[in-house]
């Protein structure tokens, strides 16, 4: 369910040609208007006001041997970090990640001296796949609490947008404003969350996803109404506007971060510590499998995003790596230990933004954080992702 912000409503409380019109309101509807805001702004709230949660991914699941008993060559078992733990070790408070050193200067992407700044702290697996929204808010989706919220960076504040989404992990958004979701709970797939909410794909060669092995991980919804998605532990795979489901690739079983050009010719998807590339044809298949860069800042590629100049940004685990267009490699923003996802956001779209996961993976002591950093390049307006 959609929450309505207290930005909105005042907006609509705004005369539209002079304070005549608005006295000519009944009082009445103004208050139910007023009455409106007043729960808007209500649901605009701190991180401490909601509760982290306690979904588990598809691979988690108690369920998932009886899904992999009916695939006709039942995948090989795969986990991340160190599960459940219950001892007094994952239950501490974590240390803070150490801050990095301020940026040096990238030409047209970032001044010398730059830090970054919290906006946003959460308990749990609880910030991923971050992609900007209206007015300078930004979208994430939450693993353990299985919703999507809304943050305004100006304030710290969120709401939720969408709820019961069994454990859904990244965002993407299209050209023309339909809204997908990586469901990584057990009934793996995409959902479809604007225009109406719907199934879009969770089948490939007549099995369910889960069938593929690995974890559903991010996405890039492209112009045609299909969506381009990775499965770490497994590879990456494009669904077409009908849902309908095609592997690409060859040894990308890393595969994790995926991003669009901003002319949709070019797919970029990370695998470890390289960046590939694939030409986009007319029917949204890909070809022409290469490698378009190596990282250097940090452990592998996570998250990635793309400028207006068509400039490519990977989150490494430690650090953002900015490449060209034709993949020479400009330089790296540091950034905290655990750093795994960005998006440009902002009114302007000129700061960057990312994900930071600090903590025991699946444990009490598991924290997220959204950091912000000013750049000098403005990300690609035509598209979240």
């Amino acid at each position: 369910m959609k929450t309505c912000t207290a930005v909105g409503i005042a907006s609509w409380l705004e005369p539209s040609g002079s304070k005549r019109e608005t006295a000519m309101m009944p009082l009445a509807y103004l208050a139910v208007l007023a009455a409106f805001a007043s729960q808007a702004a209500f649901a605009q709230s701190p991180s401490s006001d909601f509760d982290r949660g306690s979904s588990l991914q598809a691979w988690q699941h108690p369920g998932l041997s009886e899904v992999l008993a009916e695939c006709l060559t039942a995948p090989a078992p795969f986990s991340i970090g160190s599960g459940q733990a219950a001892d007094a070790d994952a239950a501490a408070e974590p240390p803070e990640p150490e801050a990095p050193p301020p940026s040096t200067a990238i030409p047209g992407v970032i001044a010398a001296g730059q830090t970054w700044n919290v906006v946003w702290s959460w308990e749990g697996n609880n910030a991923d796949g971050i992609i900007p929204g209206d007015r300078g808010t930004l979208l994430f989706a939450n693993n353990d609490a299985s919703n999507v919220m809304q943050l305004d960076p100006a304030t710290g504040l969120a709401s939720v947008l969408f709820s019961d989404t069994n454990t859904g992990g990244a965002l993407s958004r299209s050209r023309d404003g339909a809204l997908f979701l990586a469901v990584r709970g057990l009934g793996v797939g995409i959902e479809q969350l604007e225009p109406r909410r719907a199934n879009f794909a969770n089948f490939f060669n007549g099995e369910p996803l889960e069938c593929v092995g690995g974890v559903m991980n991010d996405l890039a919804a492209d112009a045609r109404g299909g969506v381009y998605f990775t499965v770490s532990g497994s590879g990456l795979y494009y669904a077409d506007a009908q849902g309908v489901v095609a592997e690409y690739g060859e040894g990308i079983e890393r595969a994790n971060g995926v991003v669009l050009s901003p002319d949709e010719q070019t797919l970029y998807v990370t695998n470890g510590p390289v960046v590939l590339a694939f030409d986009v044809t007319s029917d949204g298949s890909l070809a022409n499998q290469r490698e378009f860069g190596a990282l250097r800042g940090g452990q592998g590629g996570d998250g990635s995003t793309v400028d207006a100049q068509g400039r490519l940004y990977v989150s490494t685990g430690r650090s953002v790596d900015v490449f060209s267009p034709d993949g020479e490699f400009l330089g790296t923003i540091p950034g905290p230990e655990g750093l795994h996802g960005v998006t440009f956001g902002g009114p302007d779209k000129m700061h960057l933004y990312a994900i930071v996961f600090y903590g025991g993976w699946g444990t009490p002591s598991a924290r997220n954080r959204v950091i912000e950093i000013p750049v000098l390049a403005q990300g690609y307006l035509e598209r979240a992702k």
